[in-house]
């Protein structure tokens, strides 16, 4: 594509020579004496391991040394760990890492007695064509004290899936509303029972569908300050529609991963747009040409889009580095490349690259329908007030809330507990919490 060539031509000239930055910004930063024949060690999970190899291939001059880990995968610390250890010796750091983003709160700021942070600010190494190509809010994970600290590699944007036989098959709408959603699995529970249009039960639902309703469950609102409020109205009225639905079993309190779960008899999901490859074909195995997506749902008194992320990992680019030049080249290569999106496994952060991964048949064909416009939509549509922090949002749902509703709690009486133990969890690593 011709943009994404224009973006990867202002990647691949751009300097490894800090850029200028405004007066409100933070100290430019100071690289390390560079060696232009530094071999340029990546540390990569094994998903990302193929598209660090392409690279090889298609780059024989480029020197790297490639270490597969755990990409700080179910709230690994290996990386942080490791970086600590690097500091005190003064050396071992890996030039570039691929890492989950709440690797970012820790790795911008200073990690050792050099007061040196681990992650370089990229806006200061790559071009900001670059920068603008990938999709509206998704660098903000990456982003703190005024600079952007890694380049994002996929995002999982929350769309409506649905199985379009059955919707055609017994006359239903697909719901644009979320109250049209909840009157529609009202009218599947009692015209189909033992169907449902969703659930609640995987440890990582509340993103799901509470981060699309932009519940401040863990908003920043300040330099470490917290904001956790499950009393706000975007809160509770997520509550009160999902109630009904479990009440009536239209949504599951199991999860969709939950071994022994019936993918046959799901509608509708509200979920990430991997659910498409990985749960409806890959793990429930619906046959191909009936699954489609549709975009986010609003709200009838609040109708600006905002949907949810489940997943996705970035990029960094150690401010260690003595060969920044070949790993910003690397790092921009894997996050912007069309050569290396169109086949990713999942749906890549950069526009022009998610439109290449698009029109490749891999990730259309399965489907009954485009889904090009919903996954497009909903990728500029990720709410940035669900804030990235240094615990993961997984442990408060999981500890609290599954349970509860597992007892057979609805969710507006767990929203109490569900709150506590976010708080908690938040000072325990250092947050000052508010609750307004």
């Amino acid at each position: 594509m011709a943009a994404a060539g224009a973006a990867l031509m202002v990647a691949g000239c751009a300097s490894a020579t800090p850029a200028a930055t405004s007066a409100s910004s933070a100290p430019a930063f100071e690289p390390a004496k560079q060696d232009p024949a530094a071999t340029v060690t990546v540390w990569t999970d094994a998903t990302r391991l193929p598209a660090v190899q392409k690279y090889q291939k298609s780059h024989p001059a480029a020197k790297l040394n490639i270490v597969t880990y755990d990409g700080s995968a179910d709230g690994s610390t290996y990386l942080q760990t490791k970086v600590q250890l690097f500091d005190r010796t003064g050396n071992g750091w890996p030039d570039v890492v691929f890492a989950s983003p709440t690797d970012v709160t820790w790795a911008a700021r200073p990690t050792g007695p050099s007061a040196k942070a681990f992650a370089a600010p990229v806006d200061q190494l790559v071009g900001k064509s670059v920068l603008d190509g990938f999709a509206p809010g998704s660098l903000s994970p990456c982003q703190a004290a005024g600079h952007t600290y890694c380049l994002r590699n996929d995002i999982a944007q929350v769309v409506l899936w649905y199985d379009k036989s059955l919707m055609d098959k017994w006359g239903y709408q697909v719901p644009t509303t979320w109250e049209q959603y909840q009157a529609l699995g009202l009218k599947v529970a009692r015209d189909h029972p033992g169907y449902v249009i969703g659930a609640v039960g995987d440890t990582n639902s509340q993103e799901s569908y509470f981060w699309s309703s932009k519940c401040p469950a863990q908003q920043l609102v300040g330099d470490n300050q917290l904001r956790v409020d499950l009393t706000a109205p975007e809160c509770t009225r997520m509550a009160k529609l999902l109630d009904p639905l479990l009440a009536a079993k239209a949504v599951s309190r199991q999860g969709f991963f939950t071994q022994g779960f019936d993918g046959g008899k799901v509608l509708m999901a509200v979920g990430p747009s991997w659910y498409g490859q990985y749960l409806f074909n890959a793990a429930f195995k619906v046959p191909a040409g009936r699954i489609a997506a549709a975009p986010p749902l609003t709200w009838d008194a609040d109708p600006t889009p905002a949907t949810g992320n489940v997943g996705g990992g970035i990029w960094m680019i150690s401010s260690h580095s003595t060969a920044l030049k070949a790993a910003e080249d690397l790092t921009t290569w894997l996050t912007t490349s069309d050569d290396n999106l169109a086949g990713a496994p999942t749906y890549p952060a950069f526009v022009p690259g998610a439109k290449a991964w698009l029109a490749n048949p891999v990730n259309r064909n399965y489907f009954a329908a485009d889904v090009s416009p919903a996954f497009l939509a909903a990728a500029g549509e990720v709410w940035t007030g669900w804030s990235n922090t240094k615990f993961s949002d997984a442990t408060p749902w999981s500890t609290t809330v599954l349970p509860a509703l597992t007892a057979g709690k609805s969710l507006s009486d767990t929203l109490p507990a569900w709150q506590t133990a976010i708080t908690h969890q938040a000072e325990s690593v250092g947050y000052a919490v508010s609750n307004k």
